[in-house]
């Protein structure tokens, strides 16, 4: 099984990086036969500004841009796709929002059938959630952050796409300590993730 760990965040030194390395490493230790690629999109510099040529692809008038066609062909080797990321606003940073924008595009991760159905073209593909954030379970089931998260993106992007959600994890308090924990927890999805690969 290859997976692809998508991670945005600026700061390499981050408990985002980290969590997103341990998740890649215990994937690699739960089978010989799995493998691992992290996109960085900080370090890569991809430009999350849905621009016209995104536009135009939209429209099915032009092709993808080179950076977006070269997405395509890096999901298109993952089974797995995994998302590591801070919470910004309750949800993605701007970068991951964008690279969602310009890569999850009309044609490759859905489409309108002659009747106007969508059809969902990445059903194949299992999705794994991983947000960092500073605030605690009290305070994200209160304001009701956690259902608006689901409904916002496990429901309104990859559902849109037939893409399956298999785990959507928050590890929150993260500036009070608990960086530990936190890699144990991202230890054991990895693990999770890769086992999944022999079932």
């Amino acid at each position: 099984m290859h997976s692809l760990i998508v991670v945005a965040h600026p700061k390499p030194g981050s408990l985002t990086h980290a969590v997103a390395s341990r998740i890649g490493d215990a994937i690699l230790a739960a089978s010989t036969g799995n493998t691992v690629e992290i996109a960085d999109l900080a370090a890569e510099g991809f430009d999350p500004r849905f621009n016209q040529a995104d536009n135009a692809l939209f429209r099915q008038t032009a092709a993808p841009p080179e950076d977006v066609a070269a997405e395509h062909a890096r999901m298109d080797r993952a089974d797995a796709l995994v998302l590591v990321y801070p919470l910004y606003w309750w949800s993605f940073p701007a970068l991951l929002k964008g690279w969602i924008d310009r890569v999850f595009t009309q044609g490759w991760a859905y489409a309108e059938s002659p009747e106007g159905k969508v059809v969902k073209k990445l059903q194949r593909l299992q999705v794994h959630l991983v947000g960092l954030g500073g605030a605690d379970a009290a305070m994200i089931e209160r304001r009701g952050y956690g259902t608006a998260m689901k409904t916002q993106i496990d429901m309104g992007i990859f559902d849109y796409c037939g893409a399956r959600v298999q785990s959507s994890t928050l590890l929150l308090e993260s500036d009070s300590g608990s960086a530990e924990a936190h890699l144990r927890t991202a230890a054991d999805i990895g693990r999770t993730i890769g086992a999944s690969a022999a079932a």
